[in-house]
């Protein structure tokens, strides 16, 4: 039987501490839209390609959480690096990679995002400033920390967004690095997506203080609480704190959104209630979305069906895409384990010896 369990507080649509922003236009409000259904459906192509063996590894998407992707990347400049955790094809697809490349990745072929060698969990594209996606929860926040203080030192005008689930939130890595961000004012949001769980475990079951945003004070960082299922409302606070990091005054950033799947493809969620995994569905961002937009006159259900369409050509073209580039070389195996040179890289294959087989000596021989 399923264990009923708390939703995590909800949000406000705004958040609070936060300066207010224009409405955007309807163009913008439409290609927010049409970027949640193209995550949307591309999620759900690569859940069905790993049911079939196409996509080898781990496999978590970004299902019900678009209002986040799209409303945290379209606040970013092009020039702002963004660091994330394995849950990351949204964000690809938010900062303009080629869906058909990160298609690609995820099949593990050559012209995907990271050469075919990533995979799901570790894209990485260096022109969209993407520095990669990390399979250790919250290994990547000491690391966009460092890039923060790397923009600081040269005294650059970008910044970084650092994103991670709730459970990153418990390990040391979190608190060391926003304790260093807020000492030396470094240029980073740092961006907390709360679905509520920690692979299976509650927030409320795993964390003493389960709303988030709140851990920054221990550092007299900013911080703000949002609601993860209205892009518009995330947008706006997004570009508040980054407003503020590029003023040497670090911010932290929670986002309330549900996730409507397992933690991963092969996770079943068994954990939940049935009315709660209702209670999601009911509340979904795209949907939600979708329904605002038409009482305010921008979408017809003519023109819901006809992004649906185009969404789903896009994604077969990007499945087209992957299934047609090779498979990458055994001897590119080693080429982008260093940036530069190492001494003594050891360029062994898997499974070979790492020195040769010492010949045993003769009986009577001298030793």
């Amino acid at each position: 039987m399923a264990v009923r369990r708390s939703r995590p507080t909800a949000a406000p649509k705004a958040a609070a501490g936060t300066t207010p922003h224009a409405a955007p236009p309807d163009e913008m409000l439409l290609a927010f839209y049409r970027q949640m259904v193209l995550i949307r459906r591309f999620e759900e192509r690569a859940a069905r390609a790993y049911t079939q063996a196409e996509i080898g590894g781990y496999c978590h998407l970004n299902l019900g959480e678009e209002a986040t992707v799209v409303g945290l990347m379209s606040a970013m400049e092009p020039s702002d690096y963004l660091f994330t955790n394995y849950r990351e094809h949204g964000y690809a697809i938010g900062r303009g990679i080629a869906p058909g490349r990160i298609m690609a990745e995820l099949y593990g072929r050559s012209d995907g995002v990271s050469k075919g060698w990533g995979g799901s969990m570790h894209l990485f594209d260096l022109e969209a400033r993407l520095l990669g996606g990390y399979g250790i929860v919250g290994g990547q926040v000491p690391l966009a920390t460092g890039a923060a203080l790397a923009i600081d030192y040269r005294s650059g005008k970008e910044a970084v967004v650092c994103v991670m689930g709730d459970g990153a939130t418990n390990i040391g890595a979190f608190h060391e690095s926003l304790n260093i961000a807020a000492l030396w004012q470094l240029p980073i949001v740092y961006v907390v997506v709360n679905n509520g769980l920690g692979m299976g475990t509650t927030v409320e079951q795993s964390s003493g203080e389960p709303e988030l945003y709140k851990r920054a004070a221990s550092y007299r960082m900013a911080s703000a609480r949002v609601d993860g299922n209205d892009p518009v409302a995330v947008r706006d606070a997004t570009l508040s704190a980054l407003a503020s990091a590029r003023e040497g005054k670090p911010f932290l950033l929670e986002t309330v959104s549900g996730r409507l799947k397992g933690h991963s493809v092969v996770d079943p969620a068994k954990y939940r209630a049935k009315d709660e995994a209702e209670s999601l569905k009911a509340g979904d961002p795209v949907a939600a979305f979708a329904v605002q937009l038409a009482e305010r006159d921008l979408l017809t259900d003519e023109a819901i069906a006809d992004i649906d369409a185009e969404a789903m050509r896009a994604v077969g073209e990007a499945v087209a895409f992957a299934e047609a580039s090779p498979h990458p070389s055994v001897e590119t195996l080693f080429d982008y384990t260093y940036a530069t040179a190492v001494p003594n890289d050891s360029r062994r294959l898997p499974g070979q010896p790492l020195f040769g087989p010492a010949p045993f000596p003769l009986i009577g021989a001298p030793v």
